[in-house]
């Protein structure tokens, strides 16, 4: 760190890029302020942080999302990072890992200005897809903690890594290569996304006493060198967590699977989406500043984004089951991104998010790392989601 200016982090855009900084900060729940530098601007930009997630940026004259995005194209210069109290109020409310596929996209498709040298779109300028968007966005880890590895193993371009409905406890990281997720849908295998170095291969599902039950089919894309995990470690550190505290994350595990789920049944139109908001109340609106944590203790709730190509159904959560706002990880749901409709007969009580926050901080990093990938996950699929009802109603049309 510079002390003398409080800098805690710096280098060169060049080594990271904004979408590599975005994950690092979000991974880390950091708060303070980035400013990036370049020799062909007079000012900086500068992005404010709060608990990992962007609230606000100001390039020249440019304020909130769309400044943030134009900072994608400063493919030059250096940044640094100083931790400090910033103000709370959202002005950017967009998810962080929306912002940062959309922002490379949008890069990548030259609705950007790239400014600086490296104006050929090489693949440390342009999008993360390794040049390429088949198979889905793709999802970067943060550094790997080898700290938790004990051993690694190797899967040829093609191969099959695990299979859907399978059972399994293993926990990988890739230490090199990328992944394909897949699901099983009635027109054949359904690419989801693509997961590359730093990301997990397996879930905390795997910590269940029934075991683990495969909620999709992993392949490898390339040659894959994935590190194996010490589940047992693990297991042990989540053990240790209080029951609240495991049932957030068991709940975030059911999460994602009915995400992943819906994507199947919106692209094959088996969902109706009058089951999901009719005769339904209304719990959190999309937009909603709204820091509440609920847990449902009877009925249940829907989860559903409003877009400009319809609503998209996400999820249906079940007794014992949270909605609403977590500090320590972002969804790309509600309440910022989708709203929240309850069954008649549901009944919920407030949860103090305080204690779990105290809980998560005292987390190793690999564990910390393992629940925001399966929330990064949750983001980028609920994306996909609305990728696939964008195409439905296009098609309609």
């Amino acid at each position: 760190m510079d002390k003398k200016r409080g800098v805690a982090l710096a280098g060169s855009l060049q080594f990271l890029n904004l979408g590599d900084l975005l994950q690092m900060f979000g991974s880390n729940g950091s708060t303070g302020v980035l400013r990036i530098m370049s020799e062909h601007i007079a000012e900086p930009g500068v992005i404010h942080f709060l608990k990992g997630n962007p609230v606000n940026a100001f390039a020249g004259e440019q304020t909130g999302l769309s400044a943030l995005n134009s900072l994608f194209g400063w493919v030059g210069g250096d940044f640094e990072f100083i931790p400090k109290e910033v103000p709370t109020q959202k002005v950017i409310t967009k998810g962080r890992m929306e912002i940062i596929l959309d922002g490379l996209r949008m890069l990548d498709d030259g609705e950007i200005e790239v400014i600086g040298p490296g104006t050929d779109k090489s693949e440390e300028t342009r999008s993360a897809a390794r040049d390429s968007d088949e198979g889905g966005p793709l999802i970067r880890g943060p550094l790997i903690d080898y700290m938790f590895v004990v051993d690694e193993e190797e899967f040829a371009k093609g191969q099959e890594i695990v299979k859907e409905k399978s059972h399994g406890n293993w926990i990988w990281v890739i230490v090199q290569g990328l992944v394909q997720i897949q699901k099983a849908s009635p027109e054949g295998p359904m690419d989801i996304v693509r997961v590359a170095e730093g990301c997990f291969v397996g879930s905390m599902a795997s910590f269940t006493v029934n075991g683990n039950v495969r909620s999709a089919t992993s392949v490898a894309l390339e040659d894959v060198s994935l590190g194996v995990l010490d589940t047992q470690r693990l297991f042990t550190e989540f053990s240790g967590l209080s029951p609240v505290f495991r049932k957030l994350l068991m709940s975030l595990e059911r999460r994602m699977r009915e995400v992943t789920d819906h994507v199947v049944a919106i692209h094959t139109g088996s969902i109706s989406i009058d089951e999901y908001v009719q005769q339904r109340n209304p719990v959190l609106r999309q937009g909603d500043e709204d820091s509440r944590l609920f847990r449902i203790t009877d009925g249940d709730v829907t989860i559903v984004r409003h877009s400009d190509d319809g609503p998209v159904a996400l999820a249906k959560l079940r007794k014992g089951d949270f909605f609403g706002s977590v500090p320590f990880y972002e969804l790309g749901q509600e309440p910022g991104a989708a709203s929240v409709f309850g069954s008649e007969d549901l009944k919920t009580e407030e949860v103090d998010p305080d204690p779990l926050q105290s809980e998560y901080d005292r987390l190793s990093a690999t564990f910390k790392k393992l629940i925001e990938h399966t929330a990064t996950s949750i983001s980028v699929t609920t994306m996909v989601a609305q990728e696939h009802q964008k195409k439905a109603a296009g098609a309609k049309d």
